[in-house]
């Protein structure tokens, strides 16, 4: 049996939705192996994520400053020598990471097998129509290779947060149920129009009496969700409003959440909110369902109507009468879900 390390590096630098995947694994492991020594390379706008998990020290990889570049990865190469550390975990196995880890010395390393054949397959083979390992799975089995024995238990998850006193006077106190909508994400094929989102928050506030907190980021989202808003007084847009750490807070006391295939879902679903999941191109086939989630959550596109589906892995892919496959979705089926996680 492999001899299991004291002191390790765990890296994955990006996207929100995959680094908050590694939340669930952290917690695994410290409930088996409380004695271990945890060092998490990611982005610092994600640290956040690991405000609870006090056995994982945060090393920023600074991508846009002293880690830009080969001059800035072999920078951070030697700040990670410099920790000591007896083994490399690589979650995300990219072209950075490979420099990063193979400028590391005297650490064994193990990374991640992503699946990519299988995953191509599901897009290409319409035949090929069956679940792939989920990523948080995918995590454990690099851990499993590194020596480490232990099991998601599907039950580890972040604490609900304390709301502060600023948060309190944006939002109100919580008096009603809250509700969390994020009908965007990065790629247009996973992400419902203006006029759809407007339609199920409608649909909401007319058969619940809950306040309904809409969620995304970057300006052109905030936009797009200020005319959602509009819908009706029981809707808050929560864009730009908050730091991340107090969206998180936020968040984490959702009583439901409602988010397309994207990192919204992820974060929900980290403190056990029943997080219900639009799929229109993509598909939790692919592995990339929020955590712990059940299957009644995720609501697919009809694939009688679009027998193509999934068109693609990540929404990055465009395919002529599949643009707008989200919109597709039967409100009634959401509101039916909702109803039944509430």
């Amino acid at each position: 049996m492999p001899v299991v390390p004291r002191r390790i590096l765990v890296s994955r630098l990006s996207a929100m939705g995959d680094v908050a995947m590694v939340v669930p694994v952290l917690l695994a492991l410290n409930k088996s192996y409380p004695s271990i020594e945890v060092f998490l390379l990611t982005q610092k706008r994600f640290f956040a994520l690991f405000r609870d998990l006090e056995q994982v020290n945060l090393i920023e990889a600074d991508l846009k400053g002293r880690h830009k570049g080969l001059p800035g990865l072999v920078r951070l190469s030697r700040e990670i020598n410099a920790l000591e550390i007896e083994t490399f975990l690589d979650l995300h196995n990219v072209l950075r990471t490979k420099v990063v880890r193979g400028l590391t010395k005297k650490a064994r390393i193990f990374t991640i097998d992503k699946g990519r054949s299988e995953k191509k397959r599901l897009v290409k083979d319409p035949n090929f129509f069956q679940p792939l390992a989920h990523t948080t799975e995918r995590y454990l089995q690099v851990f499993h290779k590194a020596g480490f024995q232990f099991q998601l238990e599907k039950n580890a998850f972040l604490s609900r947060r304390d709301l502060s006193q600023k948060i309190k006077e944006v939002l109100g106190e919580k008096s009603t149920k809250w509700i969390g909508f994020a009908p965007f994400a990065a790629h247009k094929t996973k992400a419902l129009t203006v006029k759809r989102a407007r339609k199920i928050t409608q649909r909401i506030a007319s058969e619940f009496d809950v306040k309904i907190i809409l969620i995304g980021g970057g300006k052109q989202e905030e936009r797009k969700l200020d005319l959602v808003a509009a819908t009706t007084s029981q809707v808050f847009n929560m864009a730009g409003k908050f730091t991340f750490e107090e969206e998180l807070d936020v968040i984490s006391n959702l009583d439901a959440m409602i988010a397309m295939d994207s990192g919204n879902g992820h974060l929900a679903a980290l403190f056990n909110v029943p997080t219900i999941t639009l799929w229109g191109n993509t598909h939790p086939y692919a592995g990339f369902a929020p955590y712990a989630q059940p299957d009644e959550n995720q609501i697919c596109a009809d694939r009688e109507k679009f027998p193509l589906l999934p068109t693609s892995v990540f929404g990055n892919e465009k395919v002529k009468g599949y643009l707008k496959v989200t919109n597709s979705i039967k409100i009634s089926r959401v509101v039916k879900r909702l109803r039944e996680v509430l």
